[in-house]
């Protein structure tokens, strides 16, 4: 957009200068004007490459100095870096990093499981729990940690704009298992009537016809009756809900976990965080990173005769 703006502000100038200039300076400032027409071609034709090459990648976006990194979401509404994605399972007793992956998948909602069960086995554990934050919610990531022996808490992230506009929330209806029906905050039952695959995924739809006549209608819906859908598994999530309610201070001590080893390590690598490029190069460097900071931590916890004596046998 810019670069087309500056190709129609040169062409005015060139109609300008036609009409206004005197002979002698017109010649100069014309060609002068046509180079910086023909380098703005040039830009143009080189993005029109970096366009084509964009729109043929699988994620449809490419480095220029990277061909590993991609964009990464962050924090700020709307911002975003280019970069890489670390994962890190850190223990709660000595803050020691259990296991760490690099990625270049800006999103964290398909780590969980994988991660999960990558610790799991470097702890030889025939159980684990885990904590992780809303950003890890995946309903299928969550049934794969279940099925592995692996017990997970985090809260489940709220994606719709019903309670903000003074709604219902699915969160007010109780499920009740042995009728397999919803209850309204109304009282009434929601009852099942069918089930539909999405994205792969069984989902049942429950309704009742008495929304017709309800008095908390306007506070439900806007349609003609409240629907509310549930997954298959869905009492995998209703249990991890269960434990957040219960540990009300897991996501404190979550925080207060793992932001420890990335508040070191982000600290040590400074203002430039990874100097290496490409995927292996990277993996590379984080993991001397998290190599440095365990040797650290154990140190600081037994002292490092202990560590060296440790070391030794």
């Amino acid at each position: 957009m810019q670069l087309e703006e500056s190709v129609a502000r040169y062409l005015s100038q060139l109609d300008t200068a036609d009409r206004q200039e005197p002979s002698e300076t017109l010649a100069t400032k014309t060609t002068r004007l046509k180079e910086k027409l023909a380098k703005l071609g040039e830009e143009m034709r080189c993005l029109e490459g970096f366009e084509a090459r964009m729109l043929a990648a699988p994620d449809q976006q490419i480095s220029l100095t990277d061909p590993d990194s991609h964009s990464m979401a962050t924090s700020g509404r709307g911002s975003g870096v280019v970069g890489y994605n670390v994962q890190v399972a850190v223990d709660t007793e000595h803050h020691l990093i259990v296991t760490h992956e690099v990625t270049n998948v800006g999103s964290d909602r398909s780590q969980l499981a994988r991660v999960a069960k990558q610790t799991k086995a470097a702890l030889q554990a025939d159980r684990l729990e885990a904590v992780a934050d809303r950003g890890y919610f995946s309903g299928e990531e969550i049934l794969a940690c279940d099925q592995a022996g692996i017990t997970v808490t985090l809260p489940k992230p709220i994606t719709s704009g019903i309670k903000a506009k003074g709604r219902y929330g699915k969160q007010d209806f109780v499920y009740l298992p042995e009728e397999d029906v919803y209850r309204c905050p109304a009282g009434e039952r929601l009852k099942y009537y069918y089930t539909n695959v999405e994205n792969g995924l069984a989902l049942r739809r429950y309704w009742t016809n008495a929304c017709r006549s309800c008095a908390l209608k306007s506070r439900c819906t806007t349609g003609v009756q409240r629907r509310i859908t549930r997954w298959e598994h869905e009492h995998v999530l209703e249990a991890v809900q269960r434990g957040l309610d219960e540990n009300p201070q897991a996501m404190r001590r979550r925080r207060e976990t793992v932001e420890h080893p990335f508040g070191t390590i982000k600290a040590r690598m400074g203002a430039t965080h990874f100097l290496m490029k490409t995927l292996p190069r990277v993996a590379a460097e984080m993991a001397l990173h998290v190599l440095a900071y365990n040797l650290t931590r154990v140190i600081n916890i037994i002292g490092p005769g202990r560590l060296i004596a440790a070391i030794q046998t």
